[in-house]
C-alpha cells in the first residue's frame, strides 16, 4: 500500500471539500491516485470534522437551558455578521444558535407522535376494560336487586315461614 505525504493528503483533501468540490473521479485521474482512496480520506476527513465540533459543542454543554433560551432572544434580531462576531465572542457557532432557535420553537410540540400513539392505544384499552367492568357490575347489581324486589314479593304473597 501506497503511502502518501501528509502535506499532499492535505491538498487533495482540501481539493475534496467545499468550497471546491473537486469531482472524485477526475481528481483520481489528474492525481493518479486510486478512487477508493479519495472517497476513504473524505469519508475520514468529515468524521474527524464531526468529532472536533462534537467535542466543541460538548464544552458549550455547562450552558443551562435558560442560559441557551436568553441567547437565543438575545441575537434573534442579529444579522448574519452581528451574529458571526457574537459568535465569536462568546465562543459557540450559529449552528448552535440555530439548533436551540429551533429546540425553542418546538418546545411544546409533540415530542415523539409515536409515544403519543402507544400512549393513546393503552388509555384506549383500558377505557374499554373499564367500561365492559362497569357494565358486569351493572348486571350483577340489576340481578341483585330483582331478587331483593321478588323476596318481598314473596314475603308479601305467602307471609313469614315464622307464621305457618
Amino acid at each position: 500500500m501506497k503511502q502518501y505525504p501528509d502535506e499532499f493528503k492535505a491538498s487533495i483533501i482540501t481539493k475534496l471539500l467545499a468550497p471546491n468540490n473537486a469531482d472524485i473521479p477526475a481528481l483520481a485521474i489528474e492525481s493518479g491516485i486510486p478512487k477508493d482512496t479519495l472517497y476513504s480520506w473524505r469519508i475520514k476527513h468529515r468524521r474527524c470534522d464531526q468529532q472536533v465540533r462534537a467535542q466543541k459543542t460538548d464544552d458549550n454543554s455547562k450552558i443551562n437551558s435558560s442560559e441557551k433560551f436568553d441567547i437565543v432572544i438575545e441575537t434573534a434580531h442579529m444579522n448574519q455578521a452581528e451574529l458571526s462576531a457574537y459568535c465569536r465572542s462568546k465562543g459557540l457557532y450559529p449552528e448552535q444558535i440555530d439548533a436551540w432557535r429551533t429546540q425553542c420553537r418546538q418546545a411544546n410540540a409533540n415530542l415523539n407522535p409515536q409515544a403519543d400513539r402507544k400512549k393513546f392505544n393503552v388509555q384506549t384499552k383500558e377505557i374499554q376494560q373499564l367500561k365492559s367492568e362497569l357494565n358486569r357490575k351493572e348486571k350483577a347489581l340489576a340481578e341483585a336487586a330483582t331478587l331483593l324486589i321478588l323476596k318481598k314479593k314473596v314475603h308479601q304473597i305467602w307471609g313469614d315461614a315464622e307464621d305457618d
